[in-house]
């Protein structure tokens, strides 16, 4: 492995998300690609001292870099990781075989139509449905067809000479049409449905599927309700909507975004219709700079200034530029021929679109929690503190309540490596008043404190406090009446425009207030820790209050009553699928917007 190469930074900032993985060695050439339905846990699994097979270990050994993509799904990711292998051939990967195209569902003609796994030209009379991501996934559709309908799967030559019905009939997988066990027009109805489900149109063969659960289950059947819940949960996974395979053309997908210390524009390229990959940049920018003026300078200088790059027909941006009309303009006179620019988009594009998004933002995260970059902003800070030597341990509070209810304080902390998770700590606040941020931030230092005195913890270097005067005065009482030794006291308070870059820092007391340029690293620091302790408050908040309502997990849901909650359960077959879905197979569900199905799966997807 490459000494630049740190995994512990690399795997604190890495997504729990469904995605695809590229490992790359010093001279960025790529070892392997892999894909996985927890990009965190799959990547970790690398990283382990003990356990691994030898060609793991030797791919270990060369890596000097990982990139990585999220998908909305584990079907999108599969899809998107076998465009990556056939299109770069990794040393690593394992090239079973070299197919051209992904395999289909194959009815064939006739009185009674066969359904069958068909790979290659479509020569054969009948009809093709696909494709699918892989055999595995047509195998579970025919297994729930050939369960749901009984339509034939044999061969035909098989089914010509048969004088009795086979093991199929006997076990009730098929109406024995070899036979005439079954009517021409009954099978057709059977055909019919299966067409439906092949083609998309589910909607009624899933509310007949519910029904027949929910009575099953209302007459005690539970067995025969456990299966058609397991059918419908198979129904709704074969069909994920693949749209790393969907919509055509040749497009870039471009979303741009800025955080405290950076900014990313990732890429995605499409090309007939296929996402094929993505890249990251990193422009030098600053922070008051707005999304509009990164991405105009993005689009000048990677099309206009690279010589004979590919020009797509159609880039797909998350924001536009205020001089788009001339850049478009000059892109198509470039090109030779038009151009288009989309912001507003639907579908498969907007999915794109959101995935470029999600990936920016991602990587952003990783790139700032960068050994070397973390080193560069503790030593910045330590300057601004006019310390002798960069502080080890920061520790930084928040509070966060729901108008009072399910109060919780949160501690994270930092060291030169970044986060150190094993040393969050979160406390549940009682007794105090609701609403009494101040309160809560006494008894929640108190009780930290409390334990460091009884020799339980570390004593940090700085200790920081979300919040103005009044939260640094109680965090100075507290350390006060428990004789703590001498320690830095830093208070982050909103400035007055209460945007990022623009914070008003109290050093020690009220008395000692400043403020930091907005391109400052020991500012970003101080952002990046505030905004970690804000979301371990938040989640830790959240996780308290619905456990105190006793509620269920969609409970939490502004907008998910009882009737939204049953309909969704049943759309879905239970809790553990609808978790599965993604945003948009959320908002297919009766009665679900976009806007809801976002909640819903933020709800379901929180840490």
């Amino acid at each position: 492995m490459s000494d630049l190469f740190d995994p512990a930074a690399f795997l604190a900032t890495c997504s729990g998300r469904p995605g695809v993985y590229r490992m790359f060695d010093e001279g960025a050439r790529l070892l392997y690609v892999g894909k996985a339905k927890n990009l965190k846990k799959r990547l970790a699994s690398y990283f382990r001292k003990a356990g691994l097979a030898p060609k793991t270990a030797a791919l270990v050994g060369r890596i000097a870099s990982i990139e990585t993509t999220i998908t909305a799904n584990e079907t999108e990711a599969l899809l998107l990781e076998q465009t990556l292998i056939k299109q770069w051939r990794p040393p690593y990967n394992i090239l079973l075989r070299d197919d051209k195209s992904y395999p289909y569902v194959y009815l064939s003609d006739g009185k009674y139509p066969r359904l069958s796994i068909h790979r290659g030209a479509k020569k054969g009379k009948g009809r093709y449905f696909g494709p699918y991501p892989s055999a595995g996934a047509i195998r579970e559709s025919l297994s729930l067809l050939q369960k749901t309908f009984e339509v034939r799967q044999c061969e035909d030559s098989y089914f010509k000479n048969r004088t009795r019905p086979c093991l199929q009939y006997q076990i009730k997988r098929c109406k024995g049409p070899c036979v005439a066990a079954v009517e021409p027009a009954e099978y057709a109805e059977d055909v019919r449905h299966s067409i439906m489900f092949l083609e998309g149109r589910s909607h009624q063969l899933t509310q007949e599927l519910s029904q027949e659960m929910e009575q099953a289950a209302m007459s005690l059947q539970f067995e025969k309700a456990a299966q058609l819940r397991d059918q419908l949960a198979v129904l709704r996974r074969v069909q994920d909507q693949q749209s790393m395979e969907g919509g055509n053309g040749d497009v870039d997908v471009i979303a741009a975004f800025i955080n405290p210390g950076g900014a990313c524009v990732h890429l995605i390229s499409v090309r007939g219709g296929r996402v094929l990959g993505s890249k990251n940049f990193f422009p030098q920018v600053g922070i008051e700079q707005e999304l509009g003026e990164v991405m105009s300078a993005f689009l000048s200088q990677y099309y206009l200034g690279a010589g004979e790059r590919e020009l797509p027909a159609e880039v797909i941006l998350n924001v536009l530029p205020d001089d788009i009309e001339a850049l478009v303009e000059a892109l198509a006179g470039l090109r030779g021929r038009e151009m288009a620019a989309s912001h507003r988009v639907r579908g498969t594009r907007a999915r794109w679109q959101q995935l470029a998004v999600t990936n920016a933002e991602q990587a952003l995260g990783a790139r700032l929690a960068n050994r070397q970059h973390l080193a560069a902003r503790f030593d910045a800070l330590a300057e601004v503190l006019d310390l002798d030597e960069p502080p080890q341990r920061l520790e930084c509070y928040d509070i966060s309540h729901s108008s009072g209810e399910a109060t919780v304080a949160s501690c994270v902390v930092f060291g030169p490596e970044g986060p150190i998770k094993s040393d969050y700590r979160r406390y549940n606040i009682e007794g105090v008043t609701a609403g009494d941020d101040y309160a809560a931030m006494h008894q929640a230092l108190t009780r930290r404190f409390a334990r460091l005195k009884a020799g339980e913890g570390k004593l940090p270097d700085v200790l920081l406090v979300d919040g103005g005067k009044g939260q640094l005065n109680m965090a100075r009482e507290v350390l006060q009446e428990m004789a703590v030794p001498d320690l830095i006291l830093l208070g982050v308070a909103k400035g007055v425009t209460r945007k990022a870059g623009f914070e008003t820092l109290y050093l020690n007391d009220a008395a000692h207030e400043f403020t930091l340029k907005a391109d400052s690293p020991a500012l970003h620091l101080i952002q990046q820790i505030r905004d970690e302790a804000h979301r371990f408050a938040i989640t830790g908040h959240r996780a308290r209050r619905g456990k105190t309502r006793r509620t269920s997990t969609l409970e939490g849901v502004a907008g998910v009553g009882p009737t939204r909650r049953r309909e969704l359960l049943k759309h879905f077959g239970g809790l553990q699928e609808l978790a599965r879905a993604s945003v948009e197979e959320i908002a297919k569900a009766p009665g679900i917007s976009k806007k809801l199905a976002e909640s819903i799966y933020a709800n379901l997807h929180s840490e």
